[in-house]
C-alpha cells in the first residue's frame, strides 16, 4: 500500500535536475561528435538531456555497488528473446525524442517501483512499476491492476471476448536499474507470454546505472 501512496504523491513532488545545463556553444562533453543535447518532455515540462559538463563528475553513490545477492540480482543476458531489440543510450535518446515530439505509438517505461524512480529517472519516461505486470509482484501489491488492465489502459491493446488485438499496441521501451536488475526483463517476458509482439518491445539493458555512468541528465523528485 505504501508503494501505491508514493506513486500518487509523485505529481505533487518538486522536479529537480541532476545535470549541469550548458548553452550549446559551451558544450565540451557532447553525446556524439555531432549531437550536444536532446530536447524531451517530462511530466508536461520541456527539458534538455545532455551529458554533465563537469569532467570530474562521478557516478552517484547508489550505483557504485558492484555486488548484490543473486538471485534475484543476477546478470541479465544481452538478448532476452528473438526479435526483442536490446538498445543502448543513443537508441534510447532517439525514442525519447520521437515520443516527446508527439509520436504516441512510443512509450518509454521506467519499470522500477516509485521509491527507486523518485531517486532518479530518465527524462521523458513514465513510471509503470514492474509489479503491475508481474504475477509475483501483484501478490504483494494490494491494489494492483491486472496485466491485462495495464495493457488495455496504457499500451492500447484492445481486449474483447478474452482475445487481445495488438495491431495498434504501442512500442514499449522498458528499463530498470541496470544489467543486474530483473524487473524490466521479467515484464518483457510476461508481455511476450501474453502475446505482445516482440518487435514492439525494446529493452534498455543498461538502465539507470549505464545512464548515470555517461553523466546524462537525470530527474528526481523531492519534497
Amino acid at each position: 500500500m505504501m508503494t501505491r501512496k508514493i506513486a500518487l504523491m509523485t505529481g505533487a513532488l518538486l522536479l529537480s535536475i541532476l545535470s549541469f545545463t550548458a548553452h550549446a556553444k559551451d558544450v565540451t562533453v557532447k553525446i556524439t561528435p555531432n549531437l550536444s543535447s536532446v530536447d524531451v518532455v517530462h511530466m508536461g515540462k520541456r527539458m534538455t538531456i545532455q551529458r554533465n559538463q563537469n569532467v570530474k563528475n562521478t557516478i552517484p553513490a547508489m550505483f557504485t555497488k558492484t555486488s548484490r545477492a543473486c538471485p534475484p540480482f543476477c546478470i541479465q543476458p544481452a538478448t532476452l528473446a528473438p526479435k526483442v531489440e536490446t538498445i543502448a543510450e543513443l537508441e534510447m535518446l532517439d525514442y525519447l525524442k520521437k515520443s516527446s515530439a508527439g509520436d504516441s505509438s512510443i512509450l518509454v517505461i521506467d519499470a522500477r517501483t516509485p521509491e527507486w524512480m523518485t531517486r532518479g529517472t530518465i527524462p521523458g519516461s513514465v513510471n509503470i512499476p514492474w509489479t503491475q505486470l508481474s504475477v509475483k509482484g501483484a501478490e504483494a501489491w494490494e491494489d494492483a491492476s491486472s496485466a491485462e488492465d495495464v495493457m488495455a489502459d496504457r499500451f492500447d491493446v484492445v481486449i474483447k471476448d478474452n482475445k487481445m488485438d495488438f495491431s495498434k499496441a504501442k512500442t514499449l521501451v522498458i528499463f530498470c536499474n541496470g544489467a543486474w536488475c530483473p524487473q524490466s526483463s521479467e515484464n518483457i517476458k510476461l508481455l511476450l507470454k501474453k502475446g505482445y509482439p516482440a518487435e514492439k518491445l525494446k529493452w534498455y539493458r543498461g538502465g539507470m546505472q549505464a545512464w548515470v555512468s555517461f553523466g546524462l541528465t537525470t530527474v528526481y523528485f523531492k519534497k
